[in-house]
């Protein structure tokens, strides 16, 4: 059993058990040491969140608002993940919940804050789980943002500091040292998409150890998708599930980076972002390399227009599902692959944001 928190460095091996560290020393990514095998029989039951998973994570202190557990719908053969259904209203709390547990202790051992940069969804649940442990944050977003997320972010009591300038010159600003402040980025964080891997154990046990043929999910900046498929690979190579399903990454035309470098087609990255998805506007994200390099050989991606966005946003509102234009962008891909004839066996959709947090 993992009795302790262990990250490895993806490039140049080097490990860590300080849970502030998000970035290697040489400046590759990190990554959670996993080396036991899942079993479906240390599953804790009558944990109704993603700590009923509890054994194959290296925390000691839960923090939790309830995450995780949440339904799955079926529609003859497509099932949909209700992952909005969450704290804070996205699929964000999962890794919050992991990564304020890693880091909490220390944090205030260290007498610190953390710094996180988002003005969305990722923003709006560090500022809730922060605030639950009794640590301070501060959430850099830039100088333009407003909505629900932002006042979400200011209700949770975090201190928002508004950056003028570039999404990236956002993240520099929250990483920039200061006496006190610790940078967790849920991007880069190794504990945050780590967390999202209890997406994967949940779909498969909902679906009693039986996975839909193919998934489809939102990717923007790469955690959602990142977890999904180390999740289903752990399991995978425990022998509790007989195949991998096919992970098929969903993004916009306009912010495609994922699609485009696994397709081998050039890609300039917009320099204003007009989407109706607004969730999606990572068009250089930090961990694209690895998100092309995990979904070779197990997935492939698919891009969305405006108008498709739109019609499924609006489809599965009349459904009684209501969710922001940006899970609605899986689901537009999902309808998309079923007019091309494209859908093998049984699908699922990941629905990750509720659409009251849309103006």
């Amino acid at each position: 059993m993992i009795m302790s928190y262990l990250a490895r460095c993806r490039s140049c091996g080097r490990e860590t058990s300080d849970p502030l560290e998000f970035k290697c020393v040489c400046g590759g990514s990190l990554e959670l040491v996993l080396d036991e095998p899942f079993d479906r029989g240390a599953i804790e039951v009558r944990e109704r969140s993603v700590w009923r998973y509890a054994r194959f994570f290296p925390y000691v202190k839960r923090i939790s608002l309830g995450e995780g557990w949440t339904p799955l719908i079926r529609l003859s053969d497509l099932y949909l993940k209700m992952d909005f259904i969450n704290p804070t209203g996205s699929f964000k709390d999962r890794g919050s919940s992991f990564l304020i547990s890693a880091v909490a202790d220390e944090v205030r051992r260290r007498n610190g804050y953390v710094s996180e940069d988002s003005s969305g969804n990722a923003g709006a649940s560090i500022a809730a789980y922060a605030a639950f442990s009794g640590i301070k944050a501060k959430i850099y977003v830039p100088e333009a943002a407003s909505g629900p997320k932002v006042n979400q972010i200011l209700a949770y009591g975090a201190e928002l500091i508004r950056v003028s300038g570039t999404r990236e010159e956002v993240t520099r600003e929250a990483m920039r040292e200061e006496e006190g402040k610790f940078y967790i980025g849920h991007v880069y964080h190794p504990a945050f998409w780590d967390g999202i891997r209890t997406l994967a154990y949940e779909i498969c046990e909902q679906m009693e150890w039986k996975p839909a043929d193919q998934i489809f999910l939102p990717v923007s900046a790469g955690t959602l998708l990142l977890g999904v498929i180390r999740g289903l690979k752990h399991l995978l190579s425990s022998g509790e599930i007989e195949e991998m399903p096919e992970v098929i990454a969903c993004q916009t035309r306009e912010v495609s980076p994922v699609y485009h470098k696994l397709k081998g087609i050039p890609y300039s990255p917009p320099k204003t972002i007009s989407s109706v998805a607004d969730a999606l506007i990572s068009p250089n994200p930090p961990l694209l390399n690895l998100m092309v390099e995990e979904l070779r050989g197990v997935g492939d991606a698919e891009i969305t227009e405006e108008h498709e966005i739109i019609e499924a946003h609006g489809e599965l509102a009349r459904m009684g599902i209501y969710v922001e234009p940006s899970s609605a962008v899986a689901y537009a891909a999902y309808k998309k692959w079923l007019r091309e004839g494209k859908i093998r066996g049984s699908a699922l959709v990941v629905l990750t944001g509720i659409g009251l947090k849309k103006i």
